[in-house]
């Protein structure tokens, strides 16, 4: 392994969230963009080839070394990873809200919604997952929000273009209901 590959691995292993392209170039200023994505892409083989429990994965902007997927259930069984808190389907519905329709104002999401959201929002925003993003041009100028790279890093998704696509999504619940509900 080349010693670029090494320290990227090193700061990679040490971070606790996605490192960005940029983040990890900085580790070298000498290497060029081109080596350290090569590293990458070194590492990225080393862990799959030589039959690793972890991986190197792109996700939420970032890179980051995770658990394979199929160790990940006796991990937890045994209680070794930490797990975030689980969110409430009040705080599921609003997150998917913002996360297709952002940059969107809490009024919009009442209205679609049909109930108060400030104190959801507030959670959802004390978790990293959606932040203020902007203003309205409308009266009061009202606070816009959208997903954050955190938000991403929780679904582990690289970007927004990964979420499902709305009639597959309704495909998937319409599966999801037990027969005879309509």
């Amino acid at each position: 392994m080349t010693p670029l590959a090494k320290l990227l691995e090193a700061a990679l292993f040490a971070s606790p969230r996605p490192i960005s392209l940029a983040e990890l170039a900085e580790l070298d200023p000498e290497a060029p963009l081109a080596a350290v994505t090569a590293a990458l892409e070194e590492l990225r083989e080393h862990y799959n080839v030589d039959g690793h429990g972890v991986e190197l994965v792109e996700l939420g902007g970032g890179w980051q070394i995770l658990t394979r997927a199929e160790y990940t259930e006796a991990i937890e069984r045994a209680q070794l990873a930490a797990r975030p808190q689980r969110l409430s389907a009040a705080a599921l519905e609003t997150l998917a809200i913002v996360a297709y329709r952002q940059p969107i104002g809490r009024a919009e999401i009442e209205e679609i919604r049909g109930v108060n959201v400030g104190g959801v929002l507030k959670s959802l925003h004390e978790r990293g997952l959606v932040d203020v993003v902007g203003r309205a041009e409308g009266l009061g100028r009202p606070l816009l929000y959208g997903t954050t790279p955190q938000f991403l890093e929780h679904f582990a998704l690289r970007h927004l273009q990964e979420l499902p696509r709305a009639d597959e999504l309704a495909i998937a619940l319409r599966s999801a209901e037990p027969a005879g509900v309509e």
